[in-house]
């Protein structure tokens, strides 16, 4: 879990508060060979705008121009292509829940570029009603792997494991539930041909399980110890996606995992990758 070079956050800039943390949300329940259910098209279209408001642009504006890298007068930001779905693997897939699909809805993600051919990832979440940016995020590695993934298997859930910064795509391989690489981490941790639903998830047990919110890890306050947080607001009844929400964080040392872990297992924001 070492060699990542910190990736660039904005952290709610649009939202209005510094300590959002994307963590805790979700889709309805699916199975694990099903996969986590998708946001509705509406949603998408929702977080789409969202992204493309002239608010969103400005403070775009300001993110790129950071560090002297191109005028904010000249920075030119635009929104290319469709929201995309991102999910991280899920705390019930890792407590072995029964029917836990292997991740779950955290937000929805849009591509951003400037005039000089830096690009941005846009989060985007449903909160008080309306969907909102919640965090700007150097590169494009949401997009990205959610087209990578879509064609290395077809119809397979493309998911994050931000643990080790590894991007995988789930689904159906000739009859089989597959677990497939996607970038070097994810390789290093499942093969370079992948691996079988229940032997990833025999994996991640094994690395997570114990260290979940609530287990005995948690509570000892090794390394930090934090516990999950709470959700800012309850789900919205009738919502078709859940809705997506986000939650704050009780942790001023940097943002948690999805999964909620604890100590060492803090979530790594991503950077340059590592060679292989």
């Amino acid at each position: 879990m070492t060699g990542h070079l910190p990736r660039r956050l904005v952290r709610a800039a649009l939202a209005g508060s510094a300590a959002t943390l994307l963590l805790g949300l979700g889709a309805p329940a699916a199975s694990a060979d099903s996969g986590p259910a998708a946001p509705s098209a509406a949603s998408r279209t929702a977080a789409h705008e969202a992204a493309e408001a002239p608010k969103t642009l400005d403070t775009l504006s300001r993110f790129f121009a950071r560090d002297g890298a191109v005028a904010r007068s000249a920075a030119d930001p635009r929104v290319e292509g469709k929201a995309v779905p991102v999910y991280y693997l899920s705390r019930d897939f890792v407590a072995g829940k029964k029917s836990a699909p292997v991740a779950r809805l955290e937000f929805l993600a849009s591509k951003a570029v400037s005039s000089d051919g830096q690009k941005a990832s846009l989060w985007t979440v449903k909160r008080g009603g309306s969907w909102q940016v919640v965090n700007i995020a150097t590169g494009d590695d949401e997009t990205r792997y959610a087209r990578v993934g879509a064609e290395k298997l077809p119809g397979g859930t493309v998911f994050h494991e931000p643990q080790i910064n590894a991007w995988y795509v789930q689904g159906d391989v000739k009859g089989h539930a597959r677990v497939l690489p996607l970038d070097k981490e994810a390789i290093r941790a499942v093969g370079a041909k992948g691996t079988s639903l229940a032997a990833y998830r025999e994996r991640v047990q094994r690395a997570y399980a114990d260290k979940l919110p609530g287990s005995a890890y948690a509570k000892s306050g090794k390394a930090g110890g934090y516990d999950a947080p709470k959700a800012a607001h309850e789900p919205e009844p009738g919502a078709v996606d859940g809705p997506v929400t986000v939650a704050t964080s009780l942790a001023g040392a940097g943002a948690l995992a999805a999964l909620g872990l604890s100590g060492a297992a803090l979530v790594r924001r991503r950077g340059a990758r590592r060679a292989s």
